[in-house]
């Protein structure tokens, strides 16, 4: 197997992240190079930032139109935090920038209020709902670990996926055909960020693998 592809296009925590994926057992190669997404088995996206200069580097790096095309040939793709996001149409972030439309919806803004700072930064539960491959088996008292101001609401088309709620509820992670996205850090969340990342290999790379 080729393995798994973490783009490294100048906006994510590629270090923690690749530890992370190879902690869970994956091979992992870290590229900035968008030749590379044609021979990967999966494409992992980080991100960390403000919406508008994650998405100008990313396309700027050359990857959106190698990472939409691997997309459509159902390659296993997983973003993480500002990379589940860029995976949306767009954000209240950054009005007009164009994301990657693979899941229809726009990221949302957290409205500060007395009992809730922005950005939320700390542990909380996940609620799963329907049948997430890389959420199998995660226990009733699954906690991970958020830094953001900005969420996928409900009303995105998702039916595979785990909940959470600060102030608001909002998709967490969720799966929706070979798109997987976690807004949590699984690099930072303990044992359930690692049996999150290796149901990514079992359920997702294994079974889509030549």
């Amino acid at each position: 197997m080729s393995g798994v592809l973490l783009l490294d296009y100048g906006a994510g925590n590629i270090r923690s992240a690749a530890r992370a994926l190879e902690r869970a057992g994956m091979n992992v190669k870290v590229s900035a190079d968008p030749a590379d997404v044609a021979h990967a088995d999966a494409l992992v996206i980080p991100g960390q930032g403000h919406f508008r200069q994650v998405m100008e580097a990313f396309d700027q790096s050359g990857f959106r139109a190698p990472v939409l095309h691997a997309a459509q040939t159902g390659l296993p793709i997983l973003g993480i935090c500002v990379g589940m996001q860029l995976l949306c149409s767009g954000s209240e972030e950054a009005p007009g920038v164009r994301g990657l439309n693979l899941i229809p919806g726009t990221v949302r803004k957290f409205q500060p209020a007395p009992e809730l700072k922005v950005p939320q930064m700390g542990w909380n539960a996940l609620d799963a709902r329907g049948d997430s491959p890389i959420l199998r088996g995660l226990g009733p008292d699954a906690y991970a670990y958020f830094v953001h101001s900005y969420y996928i609401p409900l009303d995105v088309p998702v039916q595979h996926g785990a909940v959470t709620r600060y102030g608001v509820p909002f998709w967490a992670a969720l799966s929706r055909g070979n798109i997987h996205a976690t807004q949590f850090h699984p690099e930072k969340s303990g044992e359930v960020g690692l049996h999150i990342l290796r149901q990514f290999k079992q359920n997702v790379l294994e079974k889509t693998g030549p």
